[in-house]
């Protein structure tokens, strides 16, 4: 007997149907006598009608009251997946966030789960019930209902599965694996068998939608060995796992596209000491996530200046510039320039470490196809670059071809 954690995305619950399908496939697993948890997404476009339901009221509603209404989609989910089990006959007990001892710190929106105290799963798995527990979600200790941001479900299961020391944790998706690029955008994209905690980190956090990039943290952080795959067929999905020797030999493991980026350029700000660290203090107050940052070279006699230009996904660009707006008594510039017709292209590999020249042959590819670089970034096993939108799915096809197409 195994205690397994499956989580199942928005897509794989979005209809009736498919939430029953979602049944029968849990139903193999506990008619094996395995103990099962299931974390469950709100169903496909529930949240995105939620939020745009918000912002049709104010554009910029409370995020305490955005927890309590997005919370709900999930809990939808918990019930109709429990009905669909117990349709056929099997034992099974929705539980909230905040009822499976799930509880985070009070950063509304994008909340850290701080603890999990498990007991009631762990009587209701012990008393032969399948557990379906509700993703993306918590409470603070004082009852405050919090969310843990976009793709949360994934940060539940793999933290539940590290608290109960589950034998296996499964993600389900609707693709059936981690590919070389996405297959929507690139069609030679191939599935990878495995891949390392710190490839999958990067490709996470730079806008591969298969994994949210915190909860693959936290499975390096507790050693939790995971499983992405399909709920839609039984074929064997991608495992991510601590790094191995061999996976060195392979230079590029995948390409990345995202196009949540946005781009904020305050323009002639004072040069002197300090002012970078007012602006990006105030910003990540307000729990703004900067991704990258390009400080241009001084300009001006007397009182030099210089523009600063930095990331932030889309969806904080106007809380972002509204914070820069009320720094303008303590901080002084000219304007600030906002842009959303942005994207960033990424190639990451392990590989990048032992072999040179990655990033000659990443520009040149971009070059040959007319793209025009915006902002550069780099780490050991990533080279990131800010482009066009417009252009984005090109460049991600010809990067790909460069690197992964034999």
């Amino acid at each position: 007997m195994a205690l397994i954690v499956q989580k199942y995305g928005g897509t794989s619950v979005g209809n009736s149907e498919r939430n029953r399908n979602v049944a029968r496939h849990i139903a193999q697993y506990h008619t094996k006598g395995d103990q099962v948890v299931v974390v469950v997404s709100a169903m496909s476009g529930v949240t995105d009608g939620l939020i745009k339901m918000a912002k049709e009221i104010m554009p910029l509603p409370s995020e305490r009251e955005m927890d309590v209404l997005l919370a709900t989609g999930e809990q939808t989910t918990i019930a109709l997946t429990a009905m669909a089990l117990h349709a056929i006959g099997l034992p099974a007990v929705s539980l909230t966030g905040a009822q499976a001892g799930i509880v985070t710190d009070g950063v509304h929106t994008k909340a850290k789960i701080q603890n999990i105290t498990p007991k009631q799963v762990h009587a209701l798995l012990d008393a032969g019930h399948v557990v379906i527990v509700a993703g993306f979600q918590g409470q603070t200790i004082e009852g405050q209902i919090t969310t843990l941001g976009r793709g949360g479900s994934d940060l539940t299961a793999i933290a539940l599965a590290a608290a109960l020391k589950a034998d296996l944790c499964q993600i389900y998706t609707d693709v059936d694996g981690v590919y070389t690029a996405d297959p929507r955008i690139v069609p030679a994209a191939r599935k990878l068998r495995e891949i390392s905690y710190d490839e999958m980190l990067e490709l996470a956090s730079l806008g591969a939608k298969v994994m949210q990039s915190r909860s693959v943290e936290f499975a390096k952080k507790f050693g939790v060995v995971f499983e992405v795959r399909s709920s839609m067929n039984d074929n064997p999905g991608t495992i991510v796992k601590e790094e191995t020797a061999n996976m060195e030999g392979v230079v590029v493991r995948g390409v990345s596209l995202d196009k949540n980026q946005a781009k904020v350029t305050i323009v002639a700000v004072s040069d002197k000491p300090g002012v970078a660290a007012r602006i990006f203090k105030a910003i990540a107050d307000a729990s703004i996530n900067v991704d990258m940052i390009v400080q241009n070279v001084s300009h001006g006699a007397g009182t030099p200046s210089t523009d600063i230009s930095f990331t932030v996904d889309k969806p904080d660009l106007l809380k972002a510039s509204k914070v820069i707006e009320e720094l303008k008594s303590e901080v002084a510039y000219r304007e600030i320039i906002a842009d959303e017709n942005i994207c960033k292209l990424s190639i990451v590999g392990v590989g990048m470490r032992s072999h040179s020249g990655v990033a000659a042959k990443m520009f040149e590819t971009l070059a040959a196809e007319g793209v025009n670089i915006g902002m550069i970034s780099t780490s050991e096993i990533k080279i990131s670059v800010v482009i066009d939108l417009a252009k984005g799915e090109q460049a991600m096809r010809a990067v790909h071809e460069a690197f992964l197409t034999a």
